[in-house]
């Protein structure tokens, strides 16, 4: 078995996937925005990420994500959503001690990125929701083999980023054309291999 790893994150136009949920979800930093996604539906993009969360048969949260996810989930399993969390393993990748009260969660310790990367070898579809600062591990140690992206149409200017200053330098790989209900763009993305260089100037003639 040789499972995928994915990682889903709802966006702003200008790359800040902090907080999208609720006012509360993260205001590190002061950040102020939280619950920026709420006034945005899409439809369509609603459809795919409950597709997304159907086909799934594991689920990896950073941390503060998890806290947030454990608190509400659990009171909502009868909803689709929470009905397939409580389907399926969970992992948390901390090197804190935890207490591990959502049922079926397991604690990923050590390096995030290594632990991650081996869940490839135990499930087929593995998905990391949210979780900004453990995404920043994966992305630099190519520990994946998606990132999709949801991009919603609000610039807020501050707050954490999928690729902040000081990101791994990497190219990125379309794999499909971009999908959209009129509000939200679905933009999903494979590993594109090293950066490269070049000129946009014109051949000299011959």
């Amino acid at each position: 078995m040789t499972g995928r790893i994915t990682i889903d994150l709802f966006t702003t136009l200008d790359g800040v996937a902090q907080a999208p949920g609720g006012p509360d979800e993260d205001p590190s930093g002061g950040f102020p925005f939280g619950g920026w996604q709420a006034p945005l539906p899409d439809d369509v993009i609603g459809s795919a990420v409950g597709e997304g969360i159907a086909r799934m048969d594991a689920l990896v949260l950073g941390r503060r994500t998890y806290d947030i996810f454990a608190d509400y989930w659990p009171k909502h399993a009868d909803n689709p959503i929470g009905r397939r969390f409580a389907e399926i393993p969970k992992y948390v990748a901390s090197r804190s001690a935890l207490r591990l009260e959502w049922d079926g969660t397991t604690q990923l310790r050590g390096d995030a990125a290594s632990a991650v990367a081996a869940l490839r070898d135990r499930h087929d579809d593995i998905h990391v929701i949210g979780s900004v600062d453990l995404v920043q591990s994966l992305l630099a140690a190519d520990a994946y083999d998606e990132l999709r992206l949801w991009v919603h149409p609000v610039v807020l200017g501050q707050g954490k980023k999928v690729f902040p200053d000081g990101a791994t330098p990497a190219r990125l790989r379309l794999i499909e054309p971009p999908v959209t209900g009129g509000t939200v763009v679905q933009l999903r993305y494979a590993p594109g291999g090293p950066v490269q260089t070049g000129s946009m100037e014109p051949p000299a003639d011959a």
